[in-house]
């Protein structure tokens, strides 16, 4: 018997089992060449089970022709004691009834030596992200039903008390350790970058979160800031340039803005996701990636594939582990915690204690669409300050002006008019200018929570004028 179990180490244990001794040999060191393993040799299948009991892989290479005990049984007693464990079948045999016949009784995948580097890497990298999928899977099924957060301090710097974003840290919380690629989706300002950050301290890594913002670099550039260059790669290249994968070795690399990557640059990125390996500016050598990839956009990738412009191999690559920050706009809930914090973070970077915001401006705010999020409101608050001259409360004259001048036109599906303003579609009777107006006074006074001023905000007038509607004065158009 020759086995390595490396029990100690975190990255997934590969078991291969085949009575060929240089069989065994070869295979390990490929497999570890390209970043897998550790890698457990076994030469005598009969000592297969008592192996996997004490030491658990992750998968097994299983070959079919050996003494003792053929594959054929242990592919059965495998399947039968441990279902979700990933079992590739690499032997001589090019029976097709055989192959069958070992898929049928739950076999992985099927491969027939001499196998293909490539294929061979391609099958175990499969059977090991399946095997990783599964176990996050029953991790977050578990920490779901507990309904609590185990790590709760990692959230620290996210203020927030909603149920969405509580059900997003305890999906963080099961995926933090995966090896998997994550998708951070969301609006400009929902906080991206301090998920990634979250993750990254869940992840148990030793090395650290290095960012970059991949938006408006050209091929060139994004090869160069990520794989790096040797000496005399290009003009000016005098020296080796260390890349930001190499940087966040045995860490995480965080790709923000990721939707507006170039073509080229998709290609580049899906073959390191895909492959494990790079190669800097200048090196025919690759080199592997020991990082954690996590990417981040804000913009709507799935239209984005439909017109072409991102890679929907890229895209399904980047997205093992998605992840969607609800705007601030489907928080109301967290208003109050988050202005109560920027505005004591406020007066004390400005030093002007014992500022108060008006009871209104919560309910103000709860009805406003926020397009900036978190970062929005943050700015907002410090406008706020920043103008405030007299009194203990704080004017609400600041954030009128804002909601009065970013009003947004109501989502829709419909295609936008000639001089490219936005349409608005009116599903059955046409109304009548009385008839929308009513409709939106109404409107504004049930978002305003019946606070006229407020409503009078919304609708773009005067109190005195929403006043003047209210009771009936108004003239006809």
């Amino acid at each position: 018997m020759n086995a390595s179990s490396a029990a100690q180490t975190p990255a997934p244990l590969v078991l291969f089992v085949d009575d060929e001794a240089d069989e065994l040999i070869a295979t390990r060191y490929l497999l570890e060449a390209h970043g897998i393993g550790p890698v457990a040799t076994l030469q005598d299948p009969r000592e297969a089970m008592a192996f996997i009991a004490r030491t658990p892989p992750a998968m097994v290479i299983l070959d079919l022709i050996m003494p003792h005990l053929p594959g054929t049984q242990l592919l059965l007693r495998l399947v039968r004691e441990y279902p979700a464990l990933p079992v590739v079948v690499m032997t001589a045999s090019q029976d097709v009834e055989t192959a069958i016949g070992c898929m049928k009784e739950g076999a992985f995948d099927y491969l027939v030596k001499p196998v293909e580097e490539s294929r061979l890497i391609s099958s175990v990298r499969h059977a090991l992200e399946v095997c990783t999928l599964r176990r996050h899977v029953g991790v977050l099924r578990h920490t779901l039903l507990n309904q609590k957060l185990k790590h709760p301090e990692a959230f620290a710097s996210i203020l927030t008390r909603h149920n969405k974003m509580i059900s997003v840290f305890q999906y963080i919380e099961a995926i933090a350790e995966s090896p998997e690629p994550a998708l951070i989706t969301g609006e400009t300002g929902v906080g991206k970058e301090m998920i990634a950050e979250a993750i990254h301290r869940l992840s148990q890594k030793s090395g650290r979160l290095v960012t970059v913002n991949v938006a408006g670099l050209d091929d060139t550039m994004f090869s160069d800031t990520l794989f790096g260059h040797m000496k005399g790669a290009f003009t000016g290249a005098e020296k080796d340039r260390e890349g930001l994968i190499t940087q966040a070795s045995d860490g995480t690399l965080f790709l923000d803005e990721i939707g507006d990557l170039t073509a080229a640059s998709q290609v580049k990125l899906l073959r390191l996701l895909q492959d494990g390996t790079y190669y800097p500016l200048g090196s025919d050598i690759p080199k592997l990636n020991r990082s954690r990839i996590i990417a981040a956009t804000n913009r709507n990738l799935q239209q984005l594939m439909t017109k072409g412009i991102f890679r929907q191999d890229l895209f399904f690559r980047l997205s093992s582990h998605p992840l969607e920050i609800p705007p601030l706009r489907q928080r109301a809930d967290d208003l109050p915690l988050l202005i109560d914090f920027f505005l004591q973070e406020a007066t004390i970077a400005m030093d002007k204690p014992g500022l108060r915001v008006p009871a209104e401006l919560y309910t103000l705010l709860s009805v406003y669409h926020f397009p900036g999020n978190v970062r929005e409101l943050r700015a907002l608050i410090f406008n706020a300050v920043a103008r405030h001259r007299f009194g203990p409360i704080l004017s609400m004259e600041s954030f009128k002006e804002v909601i009065q001048t970013q009003r947004t036109a109501p989502e829709s599906d419909c295609e936008t008019e000639p001089d490219n303003s936005p349409c608005l579609e009116i599903p059955g009777r046409f109304p009548t200018l009385k008839d929308a107006e009513g409709y939106l006074i109404r409107e504004a006074l049930r978002r305003a929570g019946n606070n006229q001023g407020i409503a009078a905000t919304l609708l773009g007038i005067s109190r005195q004028t929403l006043n003047y509607r209210l009771s009936g004065r108004a003239r006809s158009v």
